[in-house]
């Protein structure tokens, strides 16, 4: 089954020392021919356990070997051995992991099948990965199902139960219904149902409820976490209560709870919108003090917020800044900076942006397509307008191979300004493919070029005038040399 590898066991091979080797083994193949080496053993009296099959099985599964993780988990049916509750929980968690809620539900169904009953802790689990992965319809009726086989209703079934509802505003209002009844049937409501309502009602724009009910929890002897204290913060930069919101973080603070990645990005986000970027920055420094990574939102929001207040300089640095983290930026980001040049007609500037994006094969997707069509088209005009032709073709070029629409009047603005520097043999093309692409020229356009040619051949006929005149003049002179010398 794995790799094969020479092994040399004891006389006396036990389960423990088995568990142990593969344990020790950071490479899961290793792992899996230590494995096999003890199953070839066999012969020799040895037999694998629920403990060495469990140890394998939990490493194929952190390793995404599903599998063979299976394979094994049939093996283990066959050899009669004794299959646990938490083999089963260990594929279904890692399905879960991996977004397979399904294949979950349905290693959960196997169970019966290997005469081990599921208990209470198994449905938990499964639903929990059912509502995680927004599989809300299956997730109810596998509750039912809770209810029908007798599984006894808990806090955290009911915690699970309620965040399954909160994820549409529809149910929103059961959800609630479902907490208020909880102490009503001897339950008592935690920290974590707390959080999952604050948060539902914040998704929702519901923050006047959310608040309240933060205040009640801290009534209650239920300390919000910092998952809680993140979801009202965001929800209270969304409806602009900015300063609401830095409060909370400064109860944060003195409550000993460290914000996350997610706070921090919040907070920013609401000051950025509220023209208050300067702020924004100050909070990445503070969580840069405070070792806590920005991630790719933390530089967007600051970006946008950035060039939204016209600070190009300081969003091309946090530009930079995302660079030396290792992050990669995309092409929505580039295009707003680009834009920005753009706006203050430094065109040559956004067409270095335009290259750095071509040399770091960095594309513009479904979403960001159309801004750079303009964007492009765009710097294009600028830089014929700066008379940057050279690099206003070639940007033109690059947008022909890479299936980037050329708008009417980029190719106009080419096609005149190729014109008056009589280069009329790149205007001629530029108007060979406006006419491919089905852009058909203006009569005044075709004007323009006709007349180009036009002043281009007037003077054609002068210089040829002067040559003659001047080839005449030049035998008269050799005639009176010649007859003087006569």
């Amino acid at each position: 089954m794995g790799t094969k590898v020479a092994f040399k066991w004891s006389k006396k091979i036990t389960p423990s020392q088995v568990v142990h080797l593969i344990k020790a083994e950071r490479n899961v193949d290793k792992a899996l021919a230590v494995f096999d080496s003890a199953t070839a053993e066999y012969a020799n009296g040895f037999r694998q356990d629920h403990s060495t099959f469990g140890v394998m099985i939990s490493r194929l599964v952190s390793a995404n070997k599903f599998g063979t993780a299976e394979d094994l988990l049939d093996r283990m049916k066959e050899e009669k051995c004794d299959i646990r509750e938490d083999i089963f929980l260990s594929i279904c968690r890692g399905y879960g992991r991996v977004h397979r809620p399904l294949d979950a539900l349905r290693i959960f169904g196997k169970m019966k099948e290997f005469q081990c009953e599921p208990s209470q802790k198994s449905f938990i689990t499964v639903f929990d990965i059912l509502v995680e992965e927004n599989q809300l319809k299956i997730a109810l009726r596998f509750y039912r199902r809770m209810r029908e086989v007798g599984v006894p209703t808990s806090v955290a079934s009911l915690n699970i139960l309620i965040k399954a509802l909160c994820k549409n505003s529809g149910t929103m209002d059961s959800a609630l219904h479902i907490f208020h009844e909880m102490p009503n049937r001897g339950f008592s409501p935690d920290s974590y149902t707390y959080g999952t309502l604050i948060n539902g009602l914040c998704r929702f724009r519901k923050i006047t409820e959310a608040h309240e009910l933060f205040e009640e929890m801290k009534t209650r002897d239920c300390f919000p976490s910092v998952v809680t204290y993140s979801s009202l913060i965001h929800g209270l930069c969304h409806s602009k209560n900015i300063n609401e919101a830095m409060g909370l973080l400064e109860d944060m603070k003195s409550n000993s709870i460290e914000p996350n990645v997610f706070t921090y990005s919040s907070l920013m986000d609401g000051l950025c919108k509220d023209g208050r970027s300067s702020e924004a920055m100050g909070l990445l420094q503070t969580m840069v003090s405070k070792r806590c990574k920005p991630n790719m939102i933390t530089y967007s929001t600051l970006i946008h917020g950035l060039c939204r207040e016209g600070k190009l300089q300081e969003a091309v640095e946090i530009l930079d800044r995302m660079k030396l983290q290792g992050l990669q930026p995309d092409a929505g980001l580039y295009g707003k900076i680009i834009g920005c040049f753009c706006n203050i007609n430094k065109f040559q500037e956004a067409a270095n942006f335009l290259d750095e994006m071509v040399l770091g094969r960095i594309f513009p997707n479904r979403l960001t397509w159309t801004l750079h069509v303009r964007i492009y088209n765009k710097v294009v005009q600028g830089l014929c307008t700066k008379n940057d032709l050279g690099r206003a073709f070639q940007l033109y070029l690059s947008m022909r191979t890479r299936g980037i629409s050329v708008e009417a009047v980029t190719f106009q603005t080419l096609m005149k300004s190729f014109c008056k520097t009589r280069d009329l043999h790149k205007a001629s093309r530029i108007v060979d493919e406006m006419v491919i692409d089905g852009c058909i020229p203006e009569e005044g356009e075709w004007s323009t070029l006709l007349g180009a040619f036009w002043d281009q051949r007037m003077a054609q006929e002068a210089v040829e005038l002067f040559e003659v005149e001047l080839m005449s003049k030049l035998a008269e002179s050799a005639i009176e040399i010649q007859d003087n010398a006569f």
